[in-house]
């Protein structure tokens, strides 16, 4: 479905506050915001709590229905969507983690504990950690961190976040392998 032209005039009055388009908008973004949660889910290694459903609400809930967010355009919405998502996961495993090592001190084992989709706490830790790097990352280089965003969480191609960025192609892809090369010294 493509977007409506508009799209971008919408999104700002919704994040502006504007409740009355809220649901309008919600209804013409969510099938790439699906494929964003899709792509961000597949990422982990663990099996995540949530299903892409439940990801997009978590941002619209917490995020973007509140207001808040600097629209500059469509494409722009959905890194900054990619961005929430990365966040709401992290935050979620930081909680799962918190939970395990609770959990282990009543002498339960991970594989035991009610409700658990994975296998070893490792994960939940990389994922934490990864989350913190990002945090450093962009306070390092913002522009090295928003480009790793949208190609590793969001799935967009390096040729899209040229486009989206109005960077060249090769400073696209310097930018993103200096952001992956300093999250693996790093990890």
């Amino acid at each position: 479905m493509p977007l409506s032209p508009d799209l971008t005039a919408q999104l700002r009055r919704c994040s502006a506050g504007d409740r009355e388009i809220a649901e309008a908008v919600l209804a013409e973004v969510l099938p790439e915001l699906h494929k964003i949660a899709v792509q961000a889910l597949r990422r982990e290694r663990y099996m995540a709590p949530l299903d892409p459903t439940e990801l997009i609400n978590e941002v619209w809930i917490r995020n973007f229905s509140k207001g808040g967010w600097k629209v500059e355009s469509r494409d722009h919405f959905f890194a900054i969507a990619a961005q929430a998502m990365r966040w709401v996961l992290v935050d979620n495993a930081r909680h799962r983690l918190a939970q395990c090592r609770k959990d282990a001190q009543g002498a339960l084992s991970i594989d035991e504990v009610p409700g658990s989709a994975f296998t070893s706490g490792t994960d939940l830790e990389e994922i934490v950690r990864l989350g913190a790097l990002m945090e450093k990352l962009e306070k390092h280089d913002r522009a090295a961190a928003r480009i790793f965003d949208l190609h590793y969480f969001a799935g967009f191609s390096l040729e899209k976040i040229a486009e989206l960025t109005e960077l060249s192609l090769r400073q696209v892809r310097s930018r993103w392998e200096k952001a992956r090369d300093w999250l693996k010294l790093r990890l």
